[in-house]
């Protein structure tokens, strides 16, 4: 099968980007260099393409109450504009996928998946709205739309010299990219086309997400290079947005979540709301109830845990985690993502180990090619930015 192209695939091309295959996509890897990118955005800011993420639209006047009973999360509760980190599950409570739900207008919100679970978070919202009778319109807007992502400390600072970003006239009066709160959205206007401004972000530092038509999506790509040429932008890839990522402490689907992973077991349990409640104040019976329930209140198996690695050789995803660096010593985890970190200038990981040895300063070792490594438990996230 051929990859789908990225509606900035050709300004990707211009600038001698890596490219990669990435769930079925052509996404770039790296322009320049891993440590360059993602020192840029630790220290000034990187622009990212992230066209490849899937956008779904639930609308209508049930829509908020739909999600309440699709999601783990209280959907409805969600103020205008605001955003929401949450998940939808099997009946099982094992993650599908972890998604950013922006409500975007009254009965209107925005669910964005991530790209290799884009198809089957599409059919389980239409299958699960079908099974419930729900009076809403599941709408795919992934093929029209692009999505770029300014990040960084001197994210700001591109964007007010963006020249072409405007007021919506009919948006809020009141808010500005600089007075945008954390997981909340603005729409505005990029020469004249309806773009969302969102202040999410996967890096760990401030930044900016750009929901724009993808006929527009290359004049604003060009518009923010340009704007942020004073300030140190670089474009970045994916690799250094995986390292960003791992920093921050933050989970990736397929690594730290997976359909045999609960929210508790990656620590997220915070986003699953099983106060959530009917009109006639009963619990509201939302998909995973019951085991994510059952799960809150019983002792975990394995727990996701920091390491810090003691040693010069990083840790990769799948490798064994044992409880010492004797050759004899027992497997106690497993590692879902690691690298060296370029800020904190030794390797880090996440895992999931045994409760026993999850406690923080607790020495491990894990089979790096043969080779026992050792590691220290540490607090997530191993970064967090300057304040």
């Amino acid at each position: 099968m051929t990859d789908t192209l990225s509606p900035l695939h050709d300004e990707h091309v211009a600038l001698g980007a890596a490219l990669t295959s990435f769930a079925g996509w052509q996404m770039p890897l790296r322009y320049t260099s891993d440590l360059a990118e993602h020192t840029a955005v630790r220290t000034a800011a990187g622009l990212f393409d992230l066209s490849h993420m899937g956008e779904i639209e639930v609308s209508g006047a049930a829509a908020g109450a739909f999600l309440d009973r699709a999601l783990v999360g209280n959907l409805s509760a969600l103020r205008v504009l605001g955003a929401r980190y949450t998940m939808i599950v099997q009946p099982d409570g094992g993650v599908i996928d972890d998604l950013v739900v922006y409500r975007t207008g009254q009965d209107v919100y925005l669910v964005v998946a991530n790209a290799s679970n884009h198809d089957v978070v599409l059919a389980e919202l239409r299958e699960r709205a079908a099974t419930a009778g729900a009076d809403v319109e599941v709408a795919d807007r992934s093929a029209v739309t692009a999505l770029v992502a300014v990040q960084g400390p001197h994210a700001l600072a591109v964007v007010e010299a963006l020249t072409g970003l405007a007021a919506d006239p009919d948006g809020p009066t009141d808010v500005t990219p600089a007075t945008l709160r954390y997981y909340a959205c603005l729409p505005m206007r990029f020469d004249g086309a309806p773009v969302l401004v969102a202040r999410t972000g996967y890096t760990g530092e401030d930044g900016f997400e750009f929901f724009v038509d993808t006929t527009a999506a290359p004049g604003l790509w060009r518009a923010l290079l340009t704007a942020g040429a004073g300030h140190g932008i670089v474009p970045a890839g994916l690799s250094a947005r995986d390292s960003l990522r791992l920093e921050a402490g933050m989970p990736l689907y397929g690594n730290e979540l997976d359909r045999t992973t609960t929210p508790h077991d990656a620590g997220l349990g915070r986003v699953v709301k099983l106060d959530k409640v009917d009109a006639d104040g009963a619990p509201l019976p939302f998909v995973g109830r019951e085991a994510l329930a059952a799960r809150a209140h019983s002792a975990p198996a394995r727990v996701l845990v920091g390491l810090q690695g003691l040693g010069r050789r990083a840790a990769r995803h799948g490798y064994a985690v044992h409880a010492s660096t004797q050759p004899d010593a027992a497997v106690v985890g497993t590692v879902t993502s690691g690298a060296p970190s370029p800020t904190l200038g030794h390797p880090v990981a996440m895992a999931y180990v045994t409760p026993e040895v999850s406690a923080e300063g607790t020495e491990l070792a894990v089979d790096v090619r043969g080779r026992r490594e050792p590691v220290r438990v540490v607090p997530l996230p191993f970064y967090r930015r300057p304040r």
